[in-house]
């Protein structure tokens, strides 16, 4: 019945994801996006975000992109392997890990301009599908287990 998740793909794929993910969302919240993060966390009275709080945002992104190779080997089985799984995958985990949380956080919360929360979200989902579409070129499924 079907084949096995290789869950040592799922890593190595969702390593591969999450970092080109992170690299992305460096170009865009860290480079294009910084000087409107910074404005925003100063009318918060806060200090901009430090190395530390950098450094987990990358090992979130990780975890992204971890579980956004897994869903896709998920749902292989349903919708076939190749880019389309790939992006409902890195769609899938946009919608409940960035634009979800944006909503809550940014909008409903009123913690950040509505630009700056509509300029991230849309980043996001090009940083997810694009570390979608690298985790999951690297993935293959383990063979059915014999008895």
């Amino acid at each position: 019945m079907g084949k096995n998740i290789n869950y040592g793909r799922v890593i190595l794929g969702g390593i591969v994801a999450g970092v080109v993910a992170e690299i992305l969302g460096i170009v865009v919240d860290g480079a294009l996006l910084a000087p409107r993060w910074a404005a925003g966390m100063k009318a918060l009275g806060r200090a901009e975000f430090s190395m530390g709080q950098n450094a987990a945002f990358g090992v979130m992104e990780l975890v992204l992109g971890i579980f956004m190779i897994w869903l896709y080997a998920a749902i292989r089985p349903r919708y076939g392997a190749g880019p389309k799984t790939a992006v409902c995958a890195g769609v899938a985990v946009w919608f409940v890990g960035i634009l979800l949380p944006n909503i809550g956080f940014m909008w409903v919360g009123g913690l950040f301009p509505t630009s700056l929360t509509l300029m991230t979200s849309a980043g996001g989902i090009v940083e997810l599908v694009v570390g979608a579409l690298a985790g999951a070129a690297l993935y293959q499924e383990s063979e059915p287990l014999t008895h």
